[in-house]
């Protein structure tokens, strides 16, 4: 229901912004809290070479680079090739050979040495790293 083209149930201007804020506040805060505790699981600092290969127009492309941390559920890797975000790929541990499928769900900066990546593998291999976590 509407009241002079304003919702009901609508923050009004000077009325009840304050409490609208607090829950915006609220709402952002437990949101990043959140988002820390998806990140927060087991990572280890370590430098593993990988292989990214991805199809585009009917050819298979592939890029090698290494990790900076890896965990059961995906990594943060370098490699020279810039991605989209939500790019499919298969990722292939270079030291033991296994491999899994991964998605690019974060880009960070370009440095000397490549794009830093944030790939999160499907349905890997227990020992896809080769590390009990």
């Amino acid at each position: 229901m509407c009241v002079n083209g304003v919702a009901r149930g609508s923050v009004l201007p000077g009325e009840g912004v304050e409490d609208f804020v607090e829950i915006m506040n609220e709402t952002a805060y437990a949101l990043k809290m959140q988002q820390q505790q998806i990140r927060a699981g087991i990572r280890v600092n370590s430098r593993v070479r990988v292989t990214l290969e991805w199809d585009e127009s009917g050819k298979t492309h592939a890029v090698s680079g290494y990790t900076v941390d890896i965990s059961p559920k995906g990594c943060l890797a370098v490699v020279p090739q810039g991605f989209a975000v939500g790019q499919k790929m298969r990722m292939r541990n270079s030291i033991n050979g296994n491999e899994s499928e991964a998605r690019l769900i974060w880009r960070g900066h370009e440095g000397r040495t490549g794009w830093e990546l944030g790939l999160e593998l499907d349905n890997p291999p227990v020992d896809f790293w080769g590390l009990d976590f």
